[in-house]
């Protein structure tokens, strides 16, 4: 498929005169790479002022390019404004503590004990603002034997249990190709900071919020725990297959494709068996119950995988679609591109940018979807340092910020 060909995207344009829910809530991220910023994005696409405190060589996702485009930068820091400080500088962090006078939420992702040292504890914080909120996102959590660790999403999918379940049982564990335990702590870090941010407003009493990336991991992967003490076995890799349900499993059409199927229900399994025209196994003492399908899923299997592989993969997901089974088209990024469902959602979206071939970079649209309060399209990811008169100035002063800058210490 032509990756130049032109999508079914809608394209959206943005305004800056947009609002949110969330308008009027300012947001000081200080935070690095995928946790903190996918925590402020859900923040800055429903409303919040969100200012991205970046040192001189900015965010690490600056560093993360594709044929020179900071793809993921734009991904998770659209709506988002820039300042350019060398945090390392006590006059900069001063510049900190001016701005949370203001803040309605800071986060941050220093090693347990870095925010201390830079003159910016909690207990410093609420001495300016007690009603902030304080976001702390750290691989293993700001206390215990582990806090001093440093933690990347990598780790705790290793350590949380989702890499060993991961992957087919004759190969070695499989961590996640995408930032899986970033994003879980992001998305639960938003929704974390808009319950202390209600009580905060309910009683003008901030708090502390321990994110790490471990805990989120951990919820997800339940109820494992559970089930290992019931059965004294832990789970093992079975590839795209269920132990709980069967028929469940990836399977490959007659022209290469390949499908996703699963009848978790008995009425499902039923009208599957029903549909492939072997309504005799409905019956038949191996397939009758789920537990009889889970026992013998390879013979299952077989027979399914057997009717798709003599068909091409438009002709099975129609034939399935007609019968109303729970089926579905493997995608890849080139066909989510191509997809009328993907387009007409609005799952995925294109917005104006410069930096791309034909003018537009696409990217998810809004997460979650609010009826009364749809997120809002704003404004780009911003360059390194492009708001520090905007939000510096009102701050400081005219004269302050003039003399920062010529020190170095305010960049961009």
């Amino acid at each position: 498929m032509d990756r130049h060909a032109p999508s079914r995207l809608h394209r959206k344009a943005f305004d800056p005169a947009a609002r949110g829910p969330l308008h009027g809530v300012r947001v000081l991220d200080l935070s690095r790479l995928v946790a903190g910023n996918t925590l402020s994005m859900v923040l800055a696409d429903h409303g919040a002022e969100v200012v991205k405190v970046e040192p001189p060589e900015g965010d690490t996702l600056r560093a993360w390019k594709v044929q020179g485009v900071e793809t993921s930068w734009k991904s998770w820091s659209r709506n988002k404004k820039s300042i350019c400080l060398d945090l390392r500088n006590p006059e900069a962090q001063a510049v900190v503590r001016a701005l949370a006078k203001d803040a309605a939420i800071l986060l941050e992702s220093f090693r347990p004990g870095v925010l201390e040292l830079m003159g910016l504890a909690p207990e410093v914080l609420h001495a300016i603002n007690p009603a902030l909120v304080i976001v702390r996102i750290s691989g293993w959590g700001q206390d215990g034997p582990y806090r001093h660790k440093p933690g990347f999403g990598t780790l705790v999918e290793g350590y949380s249990g989702f890499a060993a379940v991961n992957g087919f049982a004759d190969r070695e564990p499989v961590l996640p190709p995408m930032f899986m335990g970033d994003c879980y702590a992001g998305i639960l870090g938003a929704a974390s900071a808009t319950i202390a941010l209600r009580h905060a407003e309910r009683t003008g009493q901030g708090q502390v919020i321990d994110l790490s990336l471990i805990d989120p991991m951990l919820a997800v992967m339940d109820p494992q725990a559970a089930n290992y003490r019931l059965t004294g076995r832990t789970k093992q890799r079975t590839g795209s297959r269920s132990t709980n349900t069967a028929p469940r499993n990836a399977y490959r059409t007659r022209d290469g494709g390949w499908v996703c199927l699963s009848s978790s229900t008995q009425g499902m399994t039923e009208k599957l068996l029903r549909s492939i025209g072997r309504p005799e196994l409905i019956e038949d003492p191996r397939f009758r119950t789920n537990p009889d399908r889970l026992r013998n899923w390879q013979e299952l299997d077989g027979i399914i995988g057997s009717f798709i592989g003599e068909r091409n993969k438009a002709e099975v997901l129609e034939h399935f679609d007609k019968a109303g089974v729970t089926i579905g088209p493997i995608m890849d990024a080139a066909d989510l591109l191509q997809d009328s469902f993907v387009a007409e959602r609005e799952a995925l979206i294109e917005v104006p940018d410069d930096d791309m071939p034909d003018g537009f970079v696409p990217m998810h649209g809004m997460v979650p979807r609010l009826s009364a309060t749809p997120g809002v399209l704003a404004r780009p990811a911003p360059k390194l340092g492009e708001h520090n008169d905007e939000i510096l100035r009102p701050a400081l002063g005219e004269a302050e910020l003039a003399r920062l800058r010529a020190a170095g210490i305010v960049r961009g």
